[in-house]
């Protein structure tokens, strides 16, 4: 059966709030999107998609809500990778930043259609961008809950733009009742470059029970709660692989077997390390995407 994917038409990606550090310049301004070269790049990354075997299913552009071209925050698919009727599949809606709340009956009408039954968290959660398998474990990726906004410093310029991590802790407990039978391998956020786990990791190999992580985005704890439960299957990742959203890539089963589709800049010692595990790479340019909209091939 073929992988199903869901892609956001970008007819209207734009950056409206700019509540992620990818998204303002260095004087806090918002970026100004091309969008003629990011429907380009989306309608590429498409046709890659369909050409590694995937059925693609778009959502409709909304003027309102420029966020849809992201739709790994919509929630999370569960179980995600078993073959069964979308009827027996539970989709957890995400409880989305205050710009981009409304997505989220977009996103309930989609699934609904589906089939899927539809769960809600009561906190703050971006859905697969911080909770996701790895193995036999799912890995849940939290922070500080803050105001976005302008707030002064000394320095020049005299002001910085306060960025805010995106998944309440206290969520946690509401996921663990979804996937109960599966152990929950809580990572605290430290760093709000790294406002997403999907940022910083990505479970892979043949059993996705391998898992890339840059570990200065998170707190000394976390990492060490890594090691203890994935040992010699947690793979650290370089702050130039990280910075470049290699992190933020997709692993799928193909006719040929399995393929992880990599933003283009993906350093050597990756593709060699998801090759010594017997999956083949690719790359696709979607840098219009992660460098002002903070989301890539994910």
């Amino acid at each position: 059966m073929p992988h199903g994917v869901l892609l956001g038409d970008p007819a209207f990606f734009r950056i409206k709030s700019g509540a992620n550090p990818y998204t303002r310049n260095r004087w806090g301004w918002r970026k100004r999107v091309d969008r003629k070269k990011a429907c380009e790049q989306w309608t590429r990354f498409r046709e890659r998609l369909e050409s590694l075997g995937a059925r693609v299913f778009v959502l409709p552009p909304a003027a309102e809500f420029p966020g849809l071209v992201f739709p790994a925050n919509a929630g999370f698919l569960h179980p995600k990778y078993e073959m069964r009727p979308m009827s027996q599949k539970i989709f957890c809606l995400s409880n989305l930043i205050r710009h981009r709340a409304g997505e989220q009956e977009i996103y309930r009408k989609f699934f609904s259609a589906l089939g899927c039954q539809i769960r809600t968290v009561p906190y703050a959660f971006e859905g697969e961008a911080d909770f996701f398998p790895c193995g036999e474990f799912f890995i849940f990726t939290y922070g500080r809950i803050v105001p976005t906004g302008f707030r002064p410093r000394a320095g020049w310029p005299p002001w910085y733009y306060q960025c805010s991590h995106r998944s309440d802790e206290r969520s946690r407990s509401a996921l663990e009742e979804i996937v109960k039978g599966h152990p929950v391998i809580p990572v605290r956020l430290t760093d709000p470059k790294y406002y997403h786990g999907d940022t910083a990791l990505f479970a892979f190999g043949p059993k996705r029970d391998h898992l890339f992580a840059y570990p200065e985005a998170m707190d000394g704890e976390s990492r060490e709660r890594l090691k203890k439960h994935l040992g010699n299957r947690l793979v650290p990742l370089s702050r130039a692989d990280t910075e470049k959203f290699v992190a933020n890539c997709f692993q799928m089963e193909t006719r040929e077997g399995r393929h992880v589709l990599f933003p283009e800049g993906v350093s050597r010692e990756v593709t060699d390390g998801i090759r010594r595990l017997g999956l083949t790479s690719s790359t696709v340019d979607v840098s219009e995407f992660f460098q002002k909209g903070g989301g890539s091939i994910k």
